[in-house]
Formats: C-alpha cells, sequence, structure tokens
C-alpha cells in the first residue's frame, strides 16, 4: 500500500510540473588565482580562474540569468567581459574596465548579473584589462530553451575547441616592455588549443589536445578564437567541416575543409566522424595578409578515432600560407545568415546614423621612447584615452569632464586611404564618444587605411549584434557600392574582420542604453588606442532605460 502511495504522489507531482522549465537563475564562482603552468618545456605563474586555463565553460540556456562572483586573489586589477552578451540595460555587467565599471581591486569580489534574453550559442568570457586576457578566458554555452531543436541535425556530441596563444614571458612584462619602448611587443611563443600548444621545434615531448571520436557519430564543435593578437586558419586532416553558426547566430549551413577566425569570433561546426578509425591532424596556425611579424608556429591537435592504435602514425593536413587571402575571403563571403521563419534577419533598411570610420595606425612624439615616437592606433584620427573612473558611471551620474560626445562621424581629413599616405601620422587624443538616441539606426562603414601599413582589424562592438551588409577592396565607394549590400540575408555577428586595404560595412539598431565599447579585438591595437564608444541615450519608460548600479559596483 506504502509502494502504491508513493506512486500516486509521483503521477500527481507530474502532472503539477509544468511541461518545460521555466529560465533558471545560475550560480558561478571565479576565484582569480595564480597558478603555476608548463607549456613549451619551461614553467610560469599566469593568472587563472579557479586554477584552470582555459577557463571554466559556463553553460545556461536562452533567457537564464547567471550570476557570477568574482574575487580577485591577484596583485592585478582585474574585469570580465561576456563577450557577445547583449547585456539589455545591464551595461554594469559587461565588464570593460573603464568603460562599464571600475576593475576589480586585488582583494575585493564583484557580482556579474545579467540576463541572457533572445540568445543561443557560443559566446565567451575573457579579462578587459590589461593582456590578462591572454590566461583569463572560457566559454560561455547557451543552449536553446528546452524541447527546441537545433536548425540543423542534432549531434551525437558537443565540444568547446578555444584556440589560444602562449608566451614563455609574462604577458604584462612583453606589453609593458613595448609601451616603455613605444614599439611593438614581441609576437607569442606558440599557439595552443585547449591550453597545449602540441608538439613544438624545441620541445618536442610535449603531448597535444585529444580529440576522441566514434566512428560514424556527429560532432558540434564549439570554437573560440580567443588569441591575443593573431587570427587563424582551422582544419583538421581529412574532415570536412559545416559551419552553422557565428557569433551565436545561426547561418546557413556551408561545407568548407578550413575556417579562418579572428580574435574576439566564434564559429560552430559540424564535424562527422566519417573514418573507421585513425588518428588526425587539428591544425590551427596564423592569417596574416600585411607585412606584419607574427608567430609562425601551427598548434597541433589530434582528432582520434577509438579503439585506434597508439602506435598509428597521424594522419597530416597541408597547413595555408599565412598570406591565404584568397581562402579568407571565400570564407568569410560565404557566411549568410539563417533568416528562416524563426530566426529571421531583421536588417535596418531606414538609417539615422550614416558613420564612416577610418582604422589606422599613427605616430605620435614620446619624449622616453626608442626614437622619441611612439607608435599609437585611431579611428578617424581619435587615438582614445583612457578615463580614470568609468564612463557608465560619468554618464548614468551625469558628471562632468570625463568625456565628451563630440566623435567625428567622419574623417576629419579625406585623402586616398588606400593609396599614398599623408606624410603627418600624427593623430589626436580624447575621451569622445558618438550619442546615439534610443532605437535610431546605424549603417557604420569601416575603412582600412596604409597609415605604417594596411592590415586586417577585427572589431567587436558590445552591447549589440550587427549585420554585415557589404565588404570590399580599396576605398569604399559611397555611390556604387552601396548598390552591392546584402540587405536580405547578411551574416550576423559582434565581431568583424575590416579586411586588409579594404572596407567592412555594419548596420544595427541602437536598442540597448548606456554606453558601448567598440575596439579592434587585436590587444595591441586596443592597447595602442584603436577604441572609442557609443552612448546610447534612455528611450521612454523603464524597459527602454538603463537599469541602476548595482550596491556592489566597484570603486576606482
Amino acid at each position: 500500500m506504502a509502494v502504491f502511495g508513493i506512486r500516486i504522489m509521483l503521477l500527481m507531482a507530474a502532472f503539477l510540473l509544468p511541461l518545460s522549465v521555466e529560465a533558471m537563475v545560475r550560480h558561478y564562482k571565479f576565484n582569480v588565482v595564480l597558478k603555476n603552468a608548463t607549456r613549451l618545456c619551461s614553467t610560469k605563474p599566469i593568472v587563472t580562474i579557479n586554477g584552470k586555463f582555459p577557463g571554466p565553460t559556463i553553460y545556461a540556456r536562452e533567457d537564464d540569468t547567471i550570476l557570477v562572483k568574482v574575487v580577485n586573489h591577484v596583485k592585478y586589477n582585474v574585469s570580465i567581459h561576456w563577450h557577445g552578451v547583449r547585456q539589455l540595460r545591464t551595461g554594469w555587467a559587461d565588464g570593460p574596465a573603464y568603460l562599464t565599471q571600475c576593475p576589480i581591486q586585488p582583494g575585493q569580489a564583484y557580482v556579474y548579473n545579467f540576463t541572457l534574453t533572445g540568445q543561443r550559442g557560443t559566446l565567451w568570457w575573457h579579462a578587459h584589462i590589461l593582456w590578462l586576457r591572454a590566461t583569463l578566458h572560457g566559454a560561455l554555452v547557451i543552449l536553446p530553451k528546452l524541447g527546441v531543436p537545433y536548425p540543423f541535425p542534432k549531434p551525437n556530441m558537443e565540444q568547446v575547441i578555444i584556440l589560444s596563444e602562449w608566451w614563455k614571458s609574462d604577458t604584462e612584462a612583453v606589453i609593458n616592455e613595448a609601451l616603455k619602448s613605444g614599439l611593438a611587443p614581441n609576437v607569442s611563443d606558440a599557439h595552443t588549443i585547449n591550453g597545449h600548444p602540441g608538439p613544438i621545434k624545441g620541445c618536442a615531448s610535449q603531448e597535444g589536445y585529444k580529440l576522441d571520436v566514434q566512428p560514424g557519430n556527429t560532432y558540434l564543435l564549439r570554437i573560440i578564437n580567443a588569441a591575443l593578437n593573431e587570427e587563424l586558419f582551422f582544419k583538421i586532416a581529412g574532415h570536412e567541416l559545416i559551419v552553422v553558426e557565428v557569433d551565436a547566430v545561426y547561418t546557413k549551413p556551408f561545407k568548407t575543409d578550413t575556417i579562418v577566425i579572428a580574435p574576439g569570433q566564434t564559429t560552430n561546426v559540424l564535424l562527422t566522424a566519417i573514418h573507421a578509425t585513425g588518428k588526425y591532424l587539428v591544425a590551427a596556425s596564423p592569417f596574416m595578409d600585411a607585412p606584419i611579424a607574427v608567430d609562425n608556429k601551427t598548434a597541433a591537435a589530434t582528432l582520434h578515432y577509438l579503439g585506434t592504435l597508439g602506435s598509428t602514425i597521424t594522419t597530416l593536413t597541408s597547413i595555408p600560407p599565412k598570406n591565404a587571402t584568397p581562402l579568407a575571403t571565400t570564407f568569410t563571403n560565404s557566411l549568410r545568415s539563417l533568416n528562416s521563419k524563426k530566426y529571421p534577419a531583421r536588417v535596418p533598411l531606414k538609417i539615422d546614423h550614416s558613420l564612416f570610420f577610418t582604422v589606422s595606425l599613427g605616430i605620435n612624439p614620446c619624449a622616453t621612447c626608442v626614437n622619441n615616437i611612439r607608435v599609437v592606433a585611431d579611428f578617424n584620427n581619435v587615438t582614445f584615452m583612457m578615463p580614470k573612473i568609468s564612463l557608465l558611471q560619468a554618464h548614468f551620474f551625469n558628471i562632468k569632464g570625463v568625456f565628451t560626445d563630440d566623435f567625428p562621424g567622419n574623417p576629419p581629413v579625406v585623402y586616398n586611404f588606400t593609396g599614398t599616405q599623408p606624410s603627418n601620422l600624427k593623430t589626436m587624443k580624447g575621451t569622445r564618444v558618438y550619442r546615439l538616441a534610443y532605437n535610431s539606426t546605424v549603417q557604420l562603414v569601416l575603412q582600412d587605411t596604409g597609415m605604417i601599413t594596411p592590415e586586417n582589424h577585427p572589431i567587436h562592438l558590445h552591447g549589440f549584434n550587427f549585420f554585415v551588409v557589404g565588404r570590399g577592396q580599396g576605398n569604399f565607394n559611397p555611390t556604387e557600392d552601396p548598390k552591392k549590400f546584402n540587405l536580405v540575408d547578411p551574416v550576423e555577428r559582434n565581431t568583424v574582420g575590416v579586411p586588409t586595404g579594404g572596407w567592412t560595412a555594419i548596420r544595427f539598431r541602437a536598442d540597448n542604453p548606456g554606453v558601448w565599447f567598440m575596439h579592434c579585438h587585436l590587444e595591441i591595437h586596443t592597447t595602442w588606442g584603436l577604441k572609442m564608444a557609443f552612448v546610447v541615450d534612455n528611450g521612454k519608460g523603464p524597459n527602454e532605460s538603463l537599469l541602476p548600479p548595482p550596491n556592489d559596483l566597484p570603486k576606482c
């Protein structure tokens, strides 16, 4: 009778429970701690979350709320950015130091509190101060709501793949030395796949990452480029990849044997284990089509079919030349939004602000530097100067003297941007922002220049996704080029490459009040000043207004 009663109670409980669990609140604790790590046959202390490199993966579902308590146990100031999270009205949780918060000082803590509204896919988190993101980064996996399928064949398993860089030296010493000299920093000593370089000349004994697969199974690889300064090619010997998502937005699926992925970007691919047995090289190598020094080493991992003997020789693959521009361009041009009924591409068609930003390097005088000059970087000839308190606090509390809202919407001097450069390479300095009304629409053309050297720049916009409506080589033609814009199914992203000696056009709707950072995701260019911010004013009523700051917001 007792067993029968328990069955009845369980049955009643099943009827009372909702068919699908509503959005959850998920709690995480991030302890920022030093940990010794050995790579390239040498050991050094690195800054980590909970002693892990890469850091822990955050798992959640669309519309969940995430609370991450970050406790700083190291000597550096720290802040964490949730890269690609829209942060609707919660700019206080966005993370870039001195933009939306003062950093978390040693011995202090801060709880990042945000909701993953209407987003699903692969994003990531990383430190957003100094060069700490070299080792302070990890994945943020947002699963669809319960019961909602992927718009592609369901994989048998999923795996996070984080690509990064490794320096034998302390990265803070690397950038400090560069700033002191005014010159470019040393390049990294290796690339890594899930924290491991694999065998490298001079240190052949180290194991690379191993991905075990079962013959016939399909795997969803969630690939993240967490490197500081290098775009990367990624390929797996003997296998095709099907691209199904970038930057947590579904795409029209397409096949490729090589993906190109810039720092800050994420790419989800389907991999089917088509062989019966064997070991296959997984390779990450640099893409650089400008005369700039890169770490030209290839990170090596292994795709390992279960049951394969350890003595089996690994099947290799050809590594793309580092300047394989046609390969990179073909990949980039293949990306399209899914634009289905369930996942439409809402491209703004009427534009309120038509902006044109040059993306450049420059040279400013520096009395203490080598040659008495310092390399800098800029949008529209403005090298951004970091404030002493956060811009978001200055905006919210109307604190005067922290920033000006006169960032130029067009270059102050018009010239042949990809041709002969002006002789004056000096830039203006300033903490200048561009102000947008709530819900206004923006078209922004990002134009690379030949100032010092043309170069591919991955530009990341905080607080928004945007549509990449066009790209091309040479100078943007405002009369002819817009006629070729894709306004139907352009790819939707949060980080986009501005091609070497070319331009990219993006569109977005300013439907998120707050202060939103935009910068190059090559960390050296951000350090040099290739950054700016948009201020989006409140709209009407509380649902269109920035929330007040939390009580534990760090102080400067």
